[in-house]
């Protein structure tokens, strides 16, 4: 007679494994693939754990509104981004991420940063994005590969001697270990990571000066910028980015907002801590914090970024009516037309 719950266990093998999951013999899982039944996509959908959306089911926010404010725009996948490179966004006045953009190939960066160089302009809308270094194979590009290593927020550990992708000979872990951390390209990085609430974010001295005060029409100089969400009740939280100098944030980024007040359910990431002691929690390290920046680029290019999973998940509430909502209309606006970015002179 065959148990109950191994039924259940052997049911769930159908939908396949995550790279966070593991094999039966607890090696970690490396391959993935979109070809898979994937049940969490879908709309509506929250976590069971943590009672909020989570990858596309926190995109459809950003959806939603862009919809909503009447914009009209492409969907490009990684998929696209990976195989067609610039010329996936070289049409686009102005490309936007998503809540989540975690697992980045060679390609995919090497198309972000040539996209910025003559011009682009990018509204990097997510938190722990470009972090993972992944392959796929030219003959199944439906199947992923990552291997993780050295360090980072991961739920396995590569064995040694397999840390290099069979897919693309390239070493995995992270891109911030093999010198292209994210924030030499959008200006932020991954730093916390916690999921009991989101803060929101507050001015800081950079936004009132010329070249980014546009950004923030319609804002008042102490007004709380989302404090309110559809993850965690804020729009700064869940997985949250920062400005580094250290690790490539171009020294001309202004630092225009930022949140504060996390909890200690809020640790600094295991890649910045080189020795374990207290303190590394959000009531207590600096670094717990997510930012939003602004910087330009040349022939009028431009980034901006809220470092936040919950952002763009505070966009719906009030019927879109909302201060997350006006500074998003703000910077859109002024990056889809063909002039000189404001405070540009």
């Amino acid at each position: 007679m065959v148990r109950e719950e191994y039924l259940e266990y052997k049911k769930l093998e159908e939908f396949g494994l995550s790279t966070y999951d593991h094999h039966a013999d607890g090696a970690g899982c490396c391959y993935s693939s979109w070809r898979r039944p994937i049940i969490t996509l879908r709309l509506r959908y929250r976590l069971p754990a943590m009672n909020f959306p989570w990858v596309l089911p926190a995109d459809l926010s950003l959806l939603w509104w862009l919809d909503h404010a009447g914009y009209e725009v492409d969907l490009i996948t990684d998929h696209d981004l990976h195989a067609e490179g610039l010329a996936c966004l070289a049409p686009y006045k102005a490309v936007l991420n998503g809540t989540h953009p975690e697992y980045y190939s060679e390609e995919m960066l090497d198309a972000t940063e040539a996209y910025l160089g003559p011009g682009g302009r990018v509204m990097y809308l997510g938190g722990n994005g470009y972090y993972w270094v992944t392959g796929t194979r030219e003959d199944a590009p439906h199947c992923i590969e990552v291997r993780k290593l050295d360090s980072g927020s991961r739920a396995w550990q590569a064995e040694p001697g397999e840390g290099y992708l069979a897919s693309t000979g390239q070493k995995s872990g992270l891109w911030r270990n093999r010198g292209r951390a994210p924030q030499k390209i959008v200006g932020l990085g991954f730093t916390a990571e916690g999921m009991d609430e989101s803060q929101p974010f507050e001015r800081m001295p950079d936004s009132f000066h010329k070249r980014v005060s546009w950004i923030f029409d319609g804002i008042g100089d102490e007004e709380l910028i989302g404090e309110f969400g559809l993850a965690g009740g804020g729009a700064g939280g869940i997985d949250s980015d920062r400005y580094e100098l250290g690790l490539g944030t171009p020294p001309h980024t202004l630092l225009i907002a930022a949140t504060a007040n996390h909890s200690d359910n809020y640790p600094l990431v295991s890649e910045e801590i080189t020795y374990a002691f207290p303190g590394r929690g959000g009531t207590q390290d600096a670094q717990v914090r997510g930012d939003m920046i602004y910087f330009t680029t040349p022939q009028n290019g431009a980034v901006f970024a809220a470092g936040s999973i919950a952002w763009s998940q505070a966009l719906p509430c009030h019927n879109g009516q909302n201060n997350v909502a006006r500074i998003m209309r703000n910077v859109l606006n002024a990056f889809l037309k063909d002039r000189d970015l404001p405070g540009s002179a």
